[in-house]
């Protein structure tokens, strides 16, 4: 159901920046401005920042076009590529991490750089981007290393600037409803800044905002997506022994579901996603000896996408000329949102394993494929009825419901090798 807004009055209309206007930045801008804010959404690209100034959104999230669309035109948000002045800065920047899975906090550093010059005192600045414990205290340790002039506590009479951390802990899909529903987490530099930045949430979260430190807020996000990748593992390891073993893992899983206090997750073909996938190596990266369970867990999932593709290619070693449909890149049902996708890596690897193969990819919610395919001439985007038409090998990645709730007779599975990696289609 459409989330209808209901703005919050207020005194004082606060100017406010969000920096980064990507799948959390640009929802965070849109609520913040149907709320009573006039906010102003910073990015590097040119690109997003044009969109949204037409009331365009560049990415697919039920309700948020509406929003944005309806913001834009009350004059309640635009996009800039340069930082104004604000009352309170939101950093929603990406935290990737690099070779070693450490974070790196590159794009953080640009934000606190941005920000930093436009500081008069009295500002809250607020990390929201998904983060190692002490990122928080980095961020202002940056801007404070440019901005003597000003301090945390008001030692020396200087002006206080208040920063805290308040992670996301929304689902792709249904971000705008979770944003208003789903509790947060406030963890401050100082009780006071975190006591602000949850004033600030309040005036559009209808959930509870504990506040805490920020160390323990930014621990509390990495544990949160760990625990998951710790149960997906599980369910993707327990699948592993059951092809070794003979047994069917779906049929095994809702058997063993029935009992009152076990609940397993369902296999997959990886884990991806811009948390689950990356957040645990921020904890073992903090803590290396400590982290052990956490740390396999993340093996165990970033094998799985290895153990897809030599399946397919024992398949397609058979055929003198294999055509295969790979049904799906995103890393979730009905999103647009490849990023560390396990199905993107996947075909990615098959391209380069099978180049006398054709592969057809059926992705209905991208235009374009992503850089590292395009490059590939045996690799094209197509809908599905021709892929799986044409197709010896069907391989289903993503379990989008046009996929899931297709006419199988028609598509003539039955007639095709099918790799099944989501349990989908287990009547066939």
């Amino acid at each position: 159901m459409p989330l209808t807004p209901v703005p919050v009055p207020v005194t004082r209309r606060q100017r406010v920046a969000v920096v980064g206007l990507g799948y959390i930045g640009l929802p965070t801008a849109a609520i913040l401005a149907t709320h009573g804010a006039d906010v102003v959404g910073v990015d590097v690209n040119p690109a997003t920042v044009a969109a949204v100034n037409r009331g365009e959104v560049p990415f697919v999230e039920p309700d948020l076009g509406t929003m944005v669309a309806g913001a834009v035109a009350q004059e309640r948000l635009r996009a800039s590529l340069v930082m104004p002045e604000a009352d309170v800065f939101i950093v929603a920047v990406p935290t990737p991490f690099g070779p070693d899975h450490s974070a790196d906090l590159s794009y953080v550093d640009a934000a606190a750089d941005a920000i930093a010059p436009q500081l008069r005192g009295g500002e809250l600045v607020v990390l929201e981007s998904t983060s190692p414990p002490g990122t928080t205290a980095h961020l202002a340790q940056r801007i404070l290393a440019v901005r003597a002039d000003l301090s945390l506590d008001g030692e020396g009479g200087r002006p206080i600037i208040d920063v805290a951390h308040c992670p996301e802990r929304v689902l792709p899909g249904r971000v705008m409803v979770e944003l208003v529903t789903n509790d947060r987490v406030v963890g401050g530099l100082t009780p006071e800044a975190g006591h602000r930045a949850r004033e600030l949430y309040e005036t559009f979260c209808q959930a509870e905002i504990p506040v805490t430190d920020a160390a323990t807020a930014e621990l509390t996000k990495l544990v949160e997506n760990s625990f998951r990748d710790v149960n997906i593992a599980f369910a993707n390891e327990l699948a592993h022994v059951c092809e070794r073993v003979g047994v069917d893992v779906w049929e095994l899983i809702e058997l063993a579901n029935r009992h009152p206090r076990v609940s397993i997750l369902q296999p997959g073909p990886g884990v991806g996603g811009h948390c689950i996938a990356v957040d645990p190596w921020f904890i073992v990266a903090s803590a290396p000896e400590e982290a052990q369970l956490i740390r396999r867990a993340r093996e165990v999932n970033d094998a799985v996408p290895g153990r897809v593709v030599d399946r397919v290619v024992a398949h397609a070693d058979r055929l003198r000329a294999p055509r295969i449909a790979a049904l799906g890149l995103a890393f979730k049902p009905d999103i647009d949102d490849l990023r560390e996708s396990p199905a993107r890596q996947i075909v990615a690897s098959l391209a380069q394993r099978l180049p006398h193969a054709r592969i057809d990819v059926v992705e209905p919610f991208i235009t374009a494929l992503p850089p590292e395919l395009v490059t590939q001439p045996h690799v094209m985007l197509r809908d599905l009825d021709g892929a799986v038409a044409d197709a010896d090998i069907v391989l289903l990645l993503v379990d989008h419901t046009a996929f899931v709730q297709a006419d199988r007779s028609r598509l003539g599975l039955a007639e095709k090798v099918v790799v099944d990696t989501r349990g989908a289609w287990r009547d066939l």
